[in-house]
């Protein structure tokens, strides 16, 4: 007897087919025949996104129908074991759950491998690597991208208008501070390019406040706000009073520079303008950046991770290493001790930045602000600071000011400014560090700061909690550095160890 035909399998992905030729058909023949171009964009957006999401629901079905086809085929039972070591011995198909994609959400069938007393395990869940939450991975990456560039209400209507309604912004917040767990793991694993011993290592540190609610706030601001509010409203501050709403993240960078020599003249203006003979030589550029900031931590701790990031890069301490601070005695407090405890020679350098304030400052004590005169004698005090004559400019512009009997404002300044300067001397070696090819300006971390801080966690009416700011400083400077795609990598990994941590199938943890 002649036997009949097979019959033909099913088409696991018919479903997807027919949402195509809808497509087909709506374009060709249907409402869009006679749409504008921006109506068209918006109805292929929507219909495409419908099509891929169908698409991975097809293809989820495919993998458990084939999943159901092995456990028939095989004729004994596998031995499945759960986290804590129980065999499952029984097997039960049908069971579902919920992942939201970015094109939307999908349903995902598999097969639960159950035991008495004890939770069920799928299998299928490892193969798929699913979440634990409903979220997928995919969803996942492009809110933490979303949400660390704007708002969590701008983020969060950039998902909607890509994916649809699939996240809200309280899980917002949660899957972004999930994301960052494995930061500091990352860095510590990270092997840095390494540097010929010829170029110098820098290394900056400075601060920023970030806007708090109250619960947020250290325990001095805080009683600083409460004894403030309990004195009564007020319609508006005293000179010099502080808001006290403020928490202070500190913010370090590190980064390698290629020396680059130069002259007091390449950096400050002589009077009477420059020589086309004696063109400006450029500054040393960083290179290889690396940031970190914390507004949990203490200061300490991000200038122990910085010097960690730097002793990584230069273990045996063959390099010139270059720390420029802005003059905060307690951050070069904790960076002298940093240095000795790790047996570190440092060259410590003030900001010429803020060396150039005071200057000018002092330069308008003699003369009108804007007049010519007193950009001669800024020049002239600022050369003579940059040729390491930083003494010499203080008591002569102290004798000046004693000579033309200043008013007690204006001596003030000058004499501010020769404080200043004077009690600064040992940071003050501009010569050496010209002429060695170092930079003397923190330009880079004070970039960090404003691209960290005030660009996302200073926008109006921003008030953050500890863990939201802490999270986005993070992040934050991962992506600045360079290292997210590779932290992604690195972090889904250590996700999916940590939700199946064996890699056969004698060790399941409940995902759903």
């Amino acid at each position: 007897m002649q036997p009949y035909d097979p019959l033909p399998e099913p088409d696991p992905y018919s479903a997807s087919r027919d949402a195509f030729e809808r497509l087909i058909s709506t374009l060709a023949d249907g409402p869009a025949a006679n749409m504008p171009h921006d109506e068209l964009e918006a109805q292929l957006e929507q219909l495409g996104r419908e099509l891929l999401r169908q698409l991975m629901q097809n293809h989820l079905d495919q993998r458990a129908r084939k999943e159901e086809e092995t456990m028939r085929a095989d004729g004994g039972q596998p031995l499945v074991l759960g986290p804590e070591g129980r065999p499952r011995t029984w097997r039960e198909r049908g069971h579902h759950r919920l992942l939201t994609c970015v094109f939307g959400p999908v349903r995902v069938t598999r097969i639960a491998y159950r035991g008495r007393s004890v939770a069920n395990v799928h299998p299928a869940d490892e193969a798929l690597s699913l979440p634990a939450g409903r979220h997928s991975r995919g969803l996942v990456r492009l809110a933490v991208l979303e949400a660390v560039r704007g708002s969590f209400d701008q983020a969060a209507a950039a998902i909607d208008r890509r994916c649809g309604k699939v996240l809200g912004k309280r899980r917002l917040k949660e899957l972004l501070i999930a994301s960052a767990v494995d930061i500091a793991v990352y860095y510590t694993a990270k092997i840095p390019t390494p540097c010929t011993r010829e170029m110098p290592l820098v290394i900056q540190v400075d601060g920023k406040g970030v806007v708090m609610r109250p619960e947020a706030l250290r325990e001095a601001t805080r009683r600083a706000a409460a004894t403030s509010a309990a004195a009564g409203r007020r319609g508006r501050l005293a000179p010099g009073e502080k808001p006290n709403r403020k928490r202070m993240a500190t913010v370090a960078c590190v980064f390698d520079t290629v020396p680059a020599s130069r002259r007091p003249h390449d950096i400050i203006h002589p009077p009477g303008g420059r020589s086309e003979a004696r063109p400006v030589r450029p500054g040393p550029k960083a290179q290889r950046k690396w940031c970190t900031a914390s507004v949990i931590h203490p200061p300490e701790q991000v200038v122990t991770d910085a010097f960690a990031q730097a002793t990584s890069r230069d273990p045996q301490h063959l390099r010139d290493w270059i720390v420029l601070v802005d003059g905060a005695r307690h951050q070069l407090d904790l960076i002298h001790e940093e240095a000795a405890r790790r047996g570190i020679q440092i060259h410590v350098l003030l900001d010429f930045m803020h060396v150039a304030e005071y200057t000018w400052t002092a330069a308008h004590a003699f003369h009108p602000v804007g007049s010519r005169e007193a950009e001669t004698w800024a020049a002239d005090k600022l050369t003579a600071i940059l040729a390491g004559q930083a003494g010499r400019a203080a008591q002569d512009m102290t004798a000046q000011a004693a000579a033309e009997q200043l008013s007690r404002t204006r001596r003030d300044a000058v004499t501010t400014c020769a404080r200043y300067l004077t009690g600064h001397l040992d940071q003050l070696h501009y010569d050496t560090a010209l002429a060695a090819g170092w930079p003397i300006a923190t330009g880079a971390v004070e970039g960090a700061c404003r691209h960290l801080i005030a660009d996302r966690l200073d926008i109006t009416g921003a008030r953050w909690g500890l863990d939201g700011a802490e999270t986005v400083l993070q992040l934050r400077a991962l992506i600045t550095n360079g290292d997210f795609e590779d932290y992604w990598i690195f972090h889904m990994a250590r996700e999916h160890k940590r939700l199946y941590p064996s890699p056969d199938q004698q060790n399941y943890r409940l995902t759903a």
